[in-house]
């Protein structure tokens, strides 16, 4: 039987980072913040890069630290990454909010509070619409293409609707996935390997 070990090379797509793609950690990456995680780039040059982990649910709600949004269904919150994790960041669908930065089609960060507030306390729907975070991801100068070189990341691209969807249970696994059979096989290995 002739087993093809080239399939468990970590190997980069070669896909070049820039604003509104992803990254996808590699499979073998052991660390609490960046394990299988699904990065947005919300800016990328060559003074550094700034990116949102958007698949890393907090324990606690939008709610428990806006008191305004005390009565109202519960919103999710996001750890973004390690960097001003005092800090809030939305990303939204909402092209009309004063101030807001626009990342890819369609898709936007931050931009007046007060109206993203009003927004949500008019009962509009925030499923699919806005997602908060604390937190982001920061990389100096070179240092996020090292790591591409290193095989840490591979950058791919995804519309709004996956960038947006709170069920991020599956998002690591999927964003491999539709890369190709070399990087699915990738999908399916353990967390833990010693465990399987």
């Amino acid at each position: 039987m002739n087993i093809d070990s080239d399939i468990f090379k970590i190997q980069s797509n070669n896909v070049l980072p820039s604003r509104g793609k992803i990254l996808i950690s590699e499979p073998f990456l052991r660390d609490a913040t960046f394990g299988r995680s699904v990065i947005l780039l919300i800016d990328h040059t060559d003074e550094g890069t700034m990116g949102l982990i958007i698949n890393k649910p907090l324990p606690i709600f939008v709610n428990d630290i806006i008191k305004e949004f005390k009565y109202i269904d519960d919103i999710p919150l996001y750890k973004g990454g390690p960097v001003a994790t005092d800090t809030l960041f939305y990303l939204h669908t909402l092209a009309n909010i004063s101030g807001a930065i626009p990342v890819s089609k369609g898709l936007y960060l931050n931009g007046d509070f007060d109206e993203i507030k009003k927004y949500i306390l008019q009962g509009n729907k925030v499923d699919q619409h806005i997602r908060f975070f604390l937190g982001y991801c920061g990389w100096e100068g070179e240092q996020l293409n090292d790591e591409l070189k290193e095989n840490t990341w591979l950058v791919s691209k995804e519309d709004k609707d996956y960038l947006m969807n709170s069920d991020t249970k599956d998002m690591w696994k999927e964003a491999l996935e539709k890369l190709g059979s070399k990087y699915e096989a990738w999908s399916r290995f353990p967390r833990v390997p010693t465990f399987n």
